[in-house]
């Protein structure tokens, strides 16, 4: 035997071996959907090179046992299955170390699997706003999660709450215990928008522990933080005015298909309401539409009762919630035990009491006159924001005639409000190359184009709707408190003006609800595109 030769052959098969391992798996999107759970959580996020550029294509990570040391605490586990580009994006306003992301990666998604996207990120628009609002926050010496004021105003919501809850119980006229359920109904509304909002985005506080209690009195006033942070985190958030032309389709032809094979590009909040209402122009339209206007505010009013008694209880039990899985969070038996306990407790302090202490039909009363004040108000607030006059719709799905994606946000009237803001800057330049290129698609500037501000920059108005009426800010930095939103609101607007890219907002609450009014009476009226 040749046995000097034997060393060598071993470093060589141990080189390949080596070698071999560095090359990573290459994982299909039906795999990554099934490791959706917190026992198991696979995510995609768009691949960069360590200056943070985009390079085509998608890695994988393994987030399971990373959760436990997240910042955020369980908030990243939301990604599990799914492609998190968005949220990896808007969730980390100063970025994400490019040495973590090599070592939480496990491998590459196969070619192409999300080359259908609506969006696309090759612009510095998002970067660069990013850059500047950071910087803003750091001059005003401002936290970017949680502050000294958003503390005081949830001391003060949460007190209300139970204050004119007790007083609910124990005013012996129903005149008084009407105003009084009123009154918590107004407080779970200001709760709902200044305390939950943050908390379950991760903004109310820098501890991941009191964030996780801010998220909690969701489900103290009567809903569910679990379902809330899948509508609006995982649908509503990424994908804001945007309906994917194919799905929608199949749901006419009435033909369904499995979960992980629905695209989750697509907003439930345009078709929560439907058909009782006509939210989105790719829409059929009814005959009763042509009233919604009308009778839309009388809607607005059962938004919560319906959230509590139909929503919550759907997705739990069926796992889902339109096309997104909720088995990232009904994964847990915990989050299962939360709920379903959660859901007792309140029924006892907000239906049962009322009942003990007023009788069945009054009590009953109380508890619905509670809810409805709530759902007014939190409706009112939040449509304002994205079905209104000049706001932008995109269709995913569409193609034109040589078969190329169309990915070109349009109004109603199918115009394209970002080509004239475009053509305004374009006009006041000399040298037109100076003004930098946005694709009409690019994230950020759809977030723009399918949002709008009302009492820009105001602090009071600010701090009452928990940071709605800076929609736009919410949107491109929903990890940021609320309360910053007034002093950032002049930083995105400057940047928005000088890339071209639209930044709508009306002068107040009042205004905006009227021309919410008009947009929904010219939806109910118009042809299905």
């Amino acid at each position: 035997m040749c046995k000097n030769n034997v060393p060598a052959a071993d470093a060589k098969l141990k080189g390949a071996a080596a070698a071999a391992s560095t090359v990573l798996k290459t994982i299909s999107k039906s795999e990554l959907a099934s490791h959706n759970t917190p026992s198991s959580a696979w995510c995609a996020v768009h691949s960069t090179d360590a200056s943070g550029k985009y390079t085509g294509g998608h890695v994988v990570l393994d987030i399971t046992s990373f959760a436990a040391k997240h910042p955020g605490g369980d908030l990243i586990l939301l990604a599990a299955g799914k492609d998190a580009s968005v949220l990896f994006e808007t969730y980390h306003p100063r970025g994400v170390s490019h040495s973590l992301v090599k070592k939480l990666q496990i491998g590459v998604m196969e070619k192409g699997a999300y080359d259908n996207s609506f969006y696309s990120w090759d612009s510095d628009f998002y970067k660069v706003l990013k850059k500047r609002v950071c910087e803003r926050i750091e001059e005003k010496g401002l936290q970017r999660r949680g502050s000294g004021e958003i503390l005081i105003k949830a001391l003060f919501l949460l007190a209300g709450f139970w204050y004119s809850l007790y007083h609910m119980y124990t005013q012996a006229s129903f005149t008084n215990a009407a105003v009084a359920s009123i009154s918590m109904g107004i407080f779970a509304a200001m709760i709902g928008v200044n305390i939950q909002h943050d908390g379950n985005h991760g903004a109310f506080a820098k501890s991941k522990f009191i964030n996780k209690f801010a998220g909690w009195t969701f489900d103290m006033i009567g809903g569910s933080a679990f379902t809330w942070e899948l509508q609006h985190m995982l649908g509503h958030h990424p994908y804001t005015n945007v309906l994917d032309e194919v799905e929608h389709k199949r749901k006419e032809e009435e033909v369904d298909c499995k979960l992980e094979e629905k695209d989750q590009e697509s907003d439930p909040d345009v078709f929560s309401s439907f058909p009782l209402m006509r939210m989105h122009p790719l829409h059929e339209v009814a005959w009763f539409h042509r009233y919604q206007h009308i009778y839309a505010p009388f809607l607005f009013a059962l938004m919560t009762l319906a959230k509590v008694f139909q929503q919550d209880f759907e997705i739990i039990l069926t796992g889902k919630l339109y096309h997104i899985d909720a088995t990232v969070r009904y994964g847990s038996i915990w989050n299962v035990m939360r709920f379903w306990s959660m859901k007792v407790i309140t029924m006892i302090y907000m239906m049962g009491l009322p009942i003990y202490f007023h009788g069945v039909v009054k009590g009953f009363g109380l508890f619905v006159i509670g809810h409805l004040a709530a759902g007014e108000l939190l409706a009112t607030m939040f449509i304002v924001n994205h079905v209104i006059e000049g706001v932008s719709y995109g269709h995913k799905g569409v193609t034109n005639d040589e078969g190329v994606k169309v990915a070109k946000p349009a109004t109603l009237q199918g115009d394209t409000p970002m080509e004239r803001t475009r053509e305004q800057v374009m006009n006041g330049k000399a040298d037109k190359s100076t003004v930098p290129s946005v694709p009409f698609d690019d994230w950020a500037a759809v977030q723009c184009q399918t949002s709008v501000n009302w009492a820009s920059g105001s602090w009071f108005w600010n701090h009452f709707s928990g940071g709605l009426s800076h929609q736009i800010e919410h949107h491109l930095f929903p990890s940021i408190c609320h309360t910053n939103y007034c002093y950032i609101q002049e930083v995105v607007q400057k940047t928005c003006e000088e890339y071209g890219v639209p930044y709508q907002t009306e002068k107040s609450l009042f205004v905006a609800y009227g021309k919410m009014l008009s947009h929904l009476k010219f939806l109910g009226r118009s042809k299905q595109l």
